[in-house]
C-alpha cells in the first residue's frame, strides 16, 4: 500500500517537496487556494509564482547561492530545472520569464500520476497524518491561527516588498544604456540609467520625503523590515550615500563614452518577450502616485510606463530554532514537517532547498529508513543548520552565504576568490558523496 502525504501550499517549496515525494513513489495530496482566493500580491493562476524578483540570483559557483543551485540540481530539483527551461538573459544571474516558469511547474504538478491537486483552502491541520506545511510567507489568517495553536508559539513577522516593473519601450534609450556590470557575460542584459551628483541629490531628497502607504494595520506599525528585502526609501534614510554602495552603486558601469557616474539604476529583463523590465533593488512602500512621480526623476525613466507598482506586504515565519529539528520536522509531532520561507530561510532558491530537505526526510521516515542530516560542508546543510541551531531570540531569516558554511582550515592564507572556489569545490564534493552514500 502506497504512503500518502499532504502538502499544504503550491509555492516553490511545496511544489519541490511534492515532486521529490512523488518521484519516491509516495502519493501526494497538494493543497493550494490561490486559484479560488489569491492574496494581495498574487497575480497568476499558476503555481510557484515569483511575486518579487524574477531572478534566482547568481550562477557563479564562487557565490554560495550559485553553488546551492548546483547542489539542488544534483538532487534533481524541479524548480532549478524549470528555471533553466524558462531562463532569460541576465548576465551571471538565473532570471526567468515568470509565466513560463510557473506554468512549467504547474503542469508537472497536474500531470504527475502520484500528485493529486486540490484547489481549496486548508483551515484545519490533521496532526495524525503525514503533512508538509509549505504555506510560505503569506500564510492565510485561518491557517496562521491553526499553526499557532499547533506549535504553541507566536509568529515572528517582518515586512517584505516588491519592486515596480516598467515597459521597455517607455525607457529613454538616448540616456539609458545596455551593459552588464564589469562587462560580465557574453551579452548586455541590463538597462542602466546613469545619474550625476545633482541628479542623484534631487532624486534622493524626493525619495526620502515621499509619502508612503498607510494601509497597514495600526498594530503592525512596529514590525521589523528584513534586511535582505529592504524598501529603497528605508535604505536611503540611512544616509545620503547608502544607495550608491547598494542597488545604485556605479562600480563597473561606466557610460558608453567611458565617463563615470555618481549612481546608476539598473533594470533587469522580466519576461521572455523582452518588453518588461523591473527596477533592481527598488522594493518600496511608497504610494503608487509617489512611485510614478519620484521614479520618473531617474534619467531615462522620465516617461516610464508602469505596468506594476511596488507594494509592501507582511511576511511571517516560525521560530525554527525552538520548533524544528535538522530534518525540518516539528519536534513535538513526527508527522509534521515545515518547508520554505515559513521556516526562516530567505530567497527563492533557499525556500526550494528547504522543500527538498523536508521531502527527502519525510519519504525516508515513511519508508522506515533513518532520516539524513545534510553535511555542514554543503550550502544546503549549513543553511538548514543555521535555522535550527542559531539563537531563537530575535531570530531573523537567512539567505545562502559562505559565512554560515563550515569553516575551512587552511595551512596558509589564500586570496578571497580562491577561498570561495575552494568552498564551492568542497561543498559539491560533499553533496555528491552524500547522495551516493544515502542512495538519494
Amino acid at each position: 500500500m502506497k504512503k500518502i502525504v499532504n502538502v499544504i501550499g503550491a509555492g516553490l517549496a511545496g511544489c519541490e517537496a511534492a515532486y521529490q515525494l512523488a518521484k519516491r513513489n509516495i502519493i501526494v495530496n497538494l493543497f493550494e487556494k490561490k486559484t479560488i482566493k489569491k492574496n494581495e500580491i498574487q497575480k497568476l493562476d499558476f503555481f510557484a509564482e515569483l511575486v518579487c524578483s524574477n531572478t534566482l540570483r547568481s550562477t557563479d559557483l564562487k557565490n554560495a547561492v550559485g553553488t546551492l543551485k548546483e547542489e539542488m540540481q544534483l538532487l534533481d530539483s524541479l524548480i532549478i530545472r524549470a528555471a533553466k527551461y524558462a531562463s532569460i538573459p541576465a548576465g551571471q544571474s538565473l532570471a526567468v520569464d515568470r509565466e513560463i516558469f510557473s506554468k512549467f511547474i504547474t503542469e508537472e504538478m497536474q500531470n504527475n500520476k502520484n500528485i493529486n491537486v486540490f484547489n481549496k483552502e486548508v483551515e484545519k491541520i490533521d496532526c495524525n497524518v503525514p503533512i508538509i506545511i509549505a504555506t510560505g510567507p503569506l500564510t492565510s489568517k485561518k491557517l496562521q491561527e491553526e499553526i499557532i495553536n499547533l506549535i504553541g508559539k507566536d509568529y515572528f513577522y517582518f515586512y517584505d516588498a516588491v519592486a515596480p516593473i516598467v515597459k521597455k519601450e517607455s525607457i529613454n534609450m538616448d540616456i539609458a544604456f545596455k551593459k552588464n556590470r564589469y562587462e560580465k557575460g557574453e551579452t548586455q542584459d541590463y538597462i542602466n540609467c546613469p545619474m550625476n551628483y545633482e541628479q542623484y541629490k534631487n532624486f534622493y531628497n524626493e525619495l526620502i520625503n515621499a509619502s508612503i502607504t498607510t494601509t497597514h494595520l495600526e498594530d503592525e506599525k512596529d514590525l521589523k523590515v528584513f534586511e535582505g528585502c529592504m524598501p529603497i526609501e528605508v535604505m536611503a534614510k540611512r544616509g545620503f550615500e547608502t544607495l550608491t554602495f547598494g542597488p545604485l552603486k556605479p562600480a563597473g558601469l561606466r557610460n558608453i563614452d567611458g565617463s563615470n557616474n555618481y549612481a546608476v539604476v539598473q533594470l533587469r529583463q522580466d519576461n521572455a518577450a523582452d518588453d518588461l523590465y523591473n527596477l533592481v533593488g527598488f522594493q518600496t512602500n511608497l504610494t503608487w502616485s509617489e512611485q510614478k512621480r519620484v521614479f520618473r526623476l531617474i534619467p531615462g525613466l522620465e516617461k516610464a510606463e508602469f505596468i506594476r507598482y511596488g507594494v509592501m506586504h507582511l511576511n511571517n515565519f516560525i521560530n525554527s530554532p525552538e520548533l524544528l529539528n535538522e530534518y525540518n520536522q516539528l519536534k513535538t509531532n513526527k508527522n509534521i514537517f515545515f518547508a520554505g520561507q515559513i521556516t526562516g530561510v530567505e530567497g527563492y532558491v533557499e525556500s526550494t532547498c528547504s522543500g527538498i530537505i523536508a521531502a527527502i526526510n519525510m519519504a525516508r521516515m515513511l519508508s522506515d529508513k533513518n532520516m539524513v542530516k545534510f553535511p555542514l560542508e554543503t550550502v544546503m546543510g549549513s543553511l538548514q543548520n543555521y535555522i535550527i541551531s542559531t539563537s531563537s531570540k530575535d531570530f531573523q531569516p537567512m539567505k545562502a552565504n559562505w559565512s554560515v558554511v563550515k569553516p575551512i582550515v587552511l595551512e596558509k592564507k589564500i586570496k578571497k576568490e580562491e577561498k570561495k572556489s575552494l568552498y564551492s569545490q568542497i561543498s559539491l564534493n560533499a553533496i555528491k558523496k552524500f547522495i551516493e552514500i544515502n542512495d538519494l
